[in-house]
């Protein structure tokens, strides 16, 4: 078995004979990445591969494209294909098509080729040596069709590192221990739906209850002595052999949107799960105690009580929202007691602040900017605060046939160009967005000018300046177009959130431990919120960000990720664990007990 050793300790021809079947047909890459060695670890080895392609002139790139063949096409037919490339192909199921999926690929090949003028890439064996289904892989297929051809090579490329990724831990003899528990974790944990189709997981449903009681099983298998607490946050605590000790906190949410995704909050549960059950198999204690919870509540989906089990953990938690009723008219106070949980116990939930270190959160990015920036890691800023309005406009209705353009009070254009507006706007901030995602012209009529409208408005921004100077300036623009056009405006606030900053000991903390790993420390704000944003009012905060695939989609069952990159994620953050000693320093201290 090769060894990272090995190919630190080969001279420059051996090195790349090692790695000639890395990249298809490609031996230049191995070739520009010799001279960076030795590498440290395994993660900066695939970082020089990555980037001697990203730094490639696009005929080169292109020509590492096209040495890939088509998935199920001529050559595989045909049997012409590398080893390697058939055995990926084997592990979906494409020798066995039918003939009726041989001709859609077929199709879809053609259709690609000559619309891009390269070859349709996809990684599409898995871990376990098991791939994608043909039918997921024809409807990857169809979607990508549609992309420009810019996004397109760069998801070609995109999917050629991945495909490299894969035959590298196969040529090292990678095992992603930690990274494949996890994703076995959140294959079985994303099967408890609410809906027959895809994964919803509401507040206190049978799948979310479920879902709770098999989270606190894996944690008891772990080494945790967990419980469930009275608003449904499953707690698991390693303890300390340190009685006085004080707690470091880490978790994230398990309720989903519907239709979501299956990593979304739960990698932040499933990922410190792993790492506690690999330190309790070796006996290894922390100088501190450390909980994991798994949040009840955040996407806020049955009772719009966003953040739920955070708050009652920070102490926050609302009386009020107990009578909160769901579409079916039950209330959340009649849903905790059905449920079985003690409605009076929740205010006891709250950790007092001077007992607790801090809260660290891994979450998957929910957006693009590692994906497309070739890392597996980021560091959160912050997390974005949001203004969040609902915008009525009364113009006056009048015949579409007879009224002319100059005498019109049209709402509906005016709300087009407040759009407009607040899209220019929000391009002229930094870490600053904008979106108008709700849009309505109540009775609108075919022949009739509207006389009425009504749109959302949400400003988010990593700084609250920023945010508070975009939403001044778009509300004094509204006012003139409102004016220009003779349109009234109502504007209410529905959402008032300050921006949480993470605190820069916990992030260089975990920059270092992301260093370590072989990886650049990367810092990007989050511009969603998190249970990061309500535990901050308890304790200081941070996030580790981990790459999310498919151009970044979330909230939808698109979302994916690989076991690669939760596998790093998982030992940046054990590495965090065992470096930290409470005191921001950053250092072990007298250091964690046991084998590690």
């Amino acid at each position: 078995m090769t060894t990272l050793t090995d190919l630190n300790a080969a001279d420059s021809a051996t090195f790349v004979r090692a790695l000639h079947g890395i990249y298809e047909h490609s031996p230049w890459i191995p070739a520009r990445a010799a001279g960076q060695r030795p590498f440290a670890t395994l993660a900066a080895l695939k970082l020089a591969l990555q980037a001697a392609v990203d730094g490639a002139s696009e005929a080169e790139q292109l020509g590492l494209i096209r040495a890939h063949p088509e998935l199920a096409g001529k050559a595989a037919i045909a049997g012409q294909l590398t080893a390697a490339s058939t055995g990926e192909q084997a592990s979906s199921g494409l020798h066995q098509c039918s003939e009726g999926e041989y001709a859609t690929l077929q199709q879809l090949n053609a259709d690609y080729n000559a619309r891009f003028g390269f070859p349709f890439i996809l990684a599409v064996k898995g871990v376990h040596g098991t791939g994608m289904t043909r039918t997921d892989i024809i409807a990857t297929f169809r979607r990508r069709l549609k992309h420009q051809r810019v996004d397109e090579l760069a998801e070609c490329l995109r999917q050629i590192h991945r495909i490299a990724e894969l035959r590298l831990n196969a040529l090292l003899g990678v095992r992603l221990e930690l990274g494949t528990r996890i994703m076995d974790w959140a294959d079985q944990l994303g099967r408890l739906s609410d809906a027959a189709e895809g994964l919803t997981c509401a507040y206190l449903t049978p799948a979310h209850q479920h879902s709770a009681r098999q989270l606190q099983a894996w944690m008891d298998e772990c080494g945790l002595v967990t419980h469930i607490d009275a608003v449904g946050n499953v707690v698991g605590r390693y303890a300390s052999d340190r009685p006085d000790a004080k707690t470091l906190i880490t978790g994230s949410h398990y309720d989903t949107v519907r239709d979501g995704g299956k990593y979304d909050g739960r990698l932040g549960i499933l990922l410190p799960m792993a790492i506690a059950g690999q330190l309790h198999a070796n006996g290894t204690r922390l100088p501190y105690h450390l909980e994991i919870i798994a949040f009840a509540e955040e996407e806020g989906v049955r009772f719009k009580s966003t953040f739920l089990g955070s708050n009652a953990v920070a102490g926050r938690f609302d009386p009020g929202l107990l009578e909160r009723r769901d579409d079916a008219g039950v209330s959340m106070r009649d849903a905790l007691t059905a449920a079985g949980h003690d409605v009076g116990a929740i205010t006891g939930i709250a950790r007092r602040r001077q007992d607790i270190l801090g809260y660290v959160e891994v979450h998957i990015e929910q957006g693009p900017v590692l994906l497309e920036t070739g890392l597996a890691l980021g560091v959160v800023s912050a997390i974005a605060g949001s203004s969040r309005y609902l915008v009525e406009l009364t113009g006056l209705a009048s015949h579409a046939g007879t009224t002319p353009m100059t005498m019109r009070r049209d709402a509906a254009a005016a709300a087009a160009e407040i759009i407009l507006m607040v899209e220019q706007r929000c391009l002229l901030g930094s870490a600053l967005v904008g979106t108008v995602g709700q849009l309505e012209v109540p009775g609108g009529s075919v022949n009739v000018i509207p006389g009425h409208c009504k749109l959302s408005l949400d400003i988010r921004a990593a700084s609250d300046s920023v945010r508070e100077a975009a939403v001044a300036d778009i509300f004094a623009a509204l006012a003139q177009i409102c004016q220009q056009r003779q349109v009234e405006a109502s504007i209410v606030e529905i959402v008032s959130a300050k921006a949480a900053p993470c605190a820069p000991a916990l992030m260089r903390q975990l920059g270092e431990a992301v260093e370590r790993a072989g990886l650049p420390r990367f810092d990007l704000p989050s511009g969603a919120g998190h249970d990061a944003m309500a535990m901050a009012a308890l304790t200081d905060v941070a996030m580790l960000f981990v790459r999310c695939g498919n151009g970044g989609i979330s909230h939808n069952r698109l979302e994916t990720m690989t076991a690669d990159d939760a596998d790093i994620a998982a030992r940046v953050l054990r590495d965090f664990l065992l470096a930290y000693d409470g005191a921001g320093t950053g250092t072990a201290g007298a250091g964690p007990k046991g084998a590690l």
